[in-house]
């Protein structure tokens, strides 16, 4: 498993499943052509970008290519790295038949092949100390369950209210909001955070 600095997006969960595989970071959903109207998203990216990098991997079909555009137009390129993947003809295991240009996507690449155009896209590989397996003092669930974010009565309520003040997107599952809350914020500043919506 590899850890990157920079966050990435992909387009669907499928991608996403694969990748999380193989790397570690932020990983985050276009839903396909869903981020052309969902400008929360968009926002959330943009913010991503600004704080810590984001690379943008998206099929090699056409459809691939017209959400990667869309992003390109909506996000600061000063802070953000674009990953192709090979055209390789196929089709997904899960899928019956190969997609409309017989390409495989994103979910069907090896591990290797992810790890390289990582790389060739000049992703932060950071090194792994020993014993260290992700952010020192990072924010974890059972910090949101203290908080009343995760796993109790109102949580759902209460996590709305934080990610309105946060200006994050409104439906976010505790276990969405985690991943996103540790790229934004070290624990300290996101607890004196908290304080001030409570």
């Amino acid at each position: 498993m590899f850890r990157i600095r920079e966050a990435i997006v992909v387009e669907g969960r499928y991608d996403k499943n694969t990748l999380s595989q193989v790397v570690d970071t932020v990983i985050l959903e276009t839903a396909g052509f869903g981020v052309f109207k969902n400008q929360e998203l968009v926002a959330l990216l943009r913010r991503l970008a600004e704080e810590r990098g984001l690379i943008v991997l998206t099929d090699s079909d056409g459809a691939g290519f017209l959400i990667r555009s869309r992003l390109k137009s909506a996000l600061p390129q000063d802070r953000v790295k674009h990953a192709y993947i090979p055209d390789v003809y196929g089709k997904e295991r899960r899928k019956r038949a190969p997609g409309k240009e017989g390409k495989l996507g994103v979910e069907g690449m090896t591990p290797a092949v992810l790890v390289e155009v990582l790389r060739r896209a000049g992703a932060t590989f950071l090194e792994e100390e020993a014993g260290d397996r992700g952010p020192k003092g990072g924010i974890t669930k059972a910090d949101l369950y203290a908080l009343g974010l995760s796993g109790g009565p109102d949580a759902a309520r209460r996590r709305q209210a934080l990610l309105k003040h946060l200006k994050l997107p409104e439906h976010m599952s505790a276990n969405a909001l985690l991943p996103v809350l540790n790229a934004l914020y070290d624990r300290e500043s996101f607890l004196e955070e908290a304080e001030t919506w409570r």
